[in-house]
C-alpha cells in the first residue's frame, strides 16, 4: 500500500535526532549543493540588483542551510513547516541558531554579497524569518506569492506517491511570482528514511522525474545529479538540483 502525506504523523518527527545524523558535520554534497545554490543566487542577482521583498523556504524541517542561502536577498524569509516539531525547533533557532550551521555559512561566504551581509547573520536571521506551519498542498490555493524561493528534500520526502510528488514541485512552483529565481534539491531513487526509530516515507525520482515535474513553470532550468558512493549517505545513490526562474 503506497504511503501517502497524510498518513505519517509528522508531529512526531525529531528534529534534533535527524540533525545528528543529517548535519552535524557538513557532507560533501552538501557543500556541492550550497555552492551552487549560492552562485545561482549571486548570478541572478548582479544581473538584477536590489534586494527582493520576500523570500520562502518550503519544507524546511529542521535544516536551516536553505534559508541561509536566501539571507542576502530578502527582507523577509516565510519557513513553511508542517510539522509542530520541527515548527518549535524552528522558532527555537529563530532568535540565536546553533553554532552548527555556521559551516554551512561558512560555504555560502566565498560569494562576495554573503561575506559582506553588513550584519551578523544571526541578527538578519532573527529580523528577517517569520515561521509558519502550513502544508505543502495548500501554497498554490492562496493569494500569496514570493520573489524567490527554495525547497531541499522536501516533494521526494513525504510520500511514496509519484503523483504527490509532482504535486508538490508543482505547489512550489505556483507559490512563486514570475520571474523569480529558485533552488531545489531531491534525493535520487531514495528509499525512506529513519528519524528516532520512526520510518518516513519517500518516492524514488531520477532527474528526469524532476525535469518532467518542472515542464511549464521553468522551461530550461538547471538540472545536475550530484554525489560518489564515497559521499553518501544511506538510503539513497545521489542528489539532484534544480534551479532556474520561474515562467512569466
Amino acid at each position: 500500500m503506497t504511503s501517502l502525506n497524510s498518513d505519517v504523523a509528522w508531529d512526531d518527527f525529531n528534529p534534533r535526532e535527524y540533525n545528528r545524523r543529517n548535519y552535524l558535520f557538513r557532507h560533501p554534497d552538501d557543500e556541492e549543493i550550497l555552492s551552487l545554490v549560492r552562485d545561482h543566487f549571486s548570478d541572478h542577482f548582479r544581473k538584477y540588483s536590489g534586494r527582493l521583498g520576500s523570500g520562502i523556504d518550503v519544507g524546511t524541517g529542521p535544516n536551516l542551510y536553505p534559508a541561509l542561502a536566501l539571507l542576502p536577498w530578502c527582507d523577509s524569509i516565510t519557513l513553511l513547516e508542517r510539522s509542530l516539531s520541527n515548527v518549535a525547533y524552528l522558532r527555537e533557532q529563530r532568535d540565536s541558531y546553533e553554532g552548527m550551521w555556521d559551516k554551512f555559512w561558512d560555504v555560502l561566504c566565498k560569494e562576495e554579497a554573503y561575506r559582506t551581509l553588513g550584519v551578523d547573520p544571526r541578527e538578519r536571521f532573527r529580523e528577517a524569518i517569520d515561521v509558519r506551519k502550513g502544508n505543502i498542498f495548500d501554497l498554490g490555493r492562496g493569494v500569496e506569492r514570493w520573489d524567490i524561493g527554495t525547497m531541499f528534500f522536501v516533494a521526494e520526502s513525504i510520500t511514496e506517491s509519484l503523483d504527490q510528488f509532482r504535486l508538490g514541485v508543482a505547489s512550489f512552483m505556483t507559490a512563486l511570482k514570475p520571474g523569480a529565481p529558485f533552488a531545489a534539491a531531491f534525493m535520487e531513487n531514495s528509499k525512506g528514511y529513519y528519524v528516532d526509530g520512526r520510518e518516513f516515507p519517500a518516492t524514488s525520482v531520477r532527474k528526469e522525474d524532476v525535469g518532467s515535474a518542472l515542464q511549464g513553470y521553468a522551461d530550461g532550468a538547471n538540472i545536475y545529479r550530484l554525489g560518489t558512493p564515497d559521499d553518501l549517505r544511506d538510503g539513497y545513490t545521489g542528489m539532484i538540483v534544480a534551479y532556474g526562474r520561474r515562467n512569466g
